[in-house]
């Protein structure tokens, strides 16, 4: 089976989350896609970086989910998601998948 990078994990959680919540008008399923993919992408991290990088990509994930909603102001909520998406999925490939 081919290896999925845990950066594509990562940013098709907070994605994912978001566009299931917009499209769907519940805010529990988008949540539920947010967690599933968060929780997939932290046993990634784990078993590829270690524990401590897997403790903060994981603080990395909710902190960007967090700051998504207070950008979203300013930037609109598809950029911000965009954004923070991006960053995590950043982080992610620098600390876990780039040697992979």
């Amino acid at each position: 089976m081919a290896r999925v990078p845990s950066a594509v994990v990562a940013a098709t959680g907070l994605v994912g989350g978001y566009g299931v919540a917009r499209w769907t008008k519940k805010r529990q399923l988008g949540g539920a896609v947010l967690t599933v993919a968060g929780a997939a992408a932290a046993q990634q991290w784990r078993s590829r970086a270690g524990g401590k990088a897997a403790g903060a990509l994981t603080v990395a994930y909710v902190a960007a989910f967090a700051g998504s909603h207070p950008l979203a102001k300013k930037v609109g909520a598809w950029p911000s998601v965009l954004g923070v998406a991006g960053a995590v999925a950043l982080a992610s490939w620098a600390v876990a998948d780039r040697k992979a």
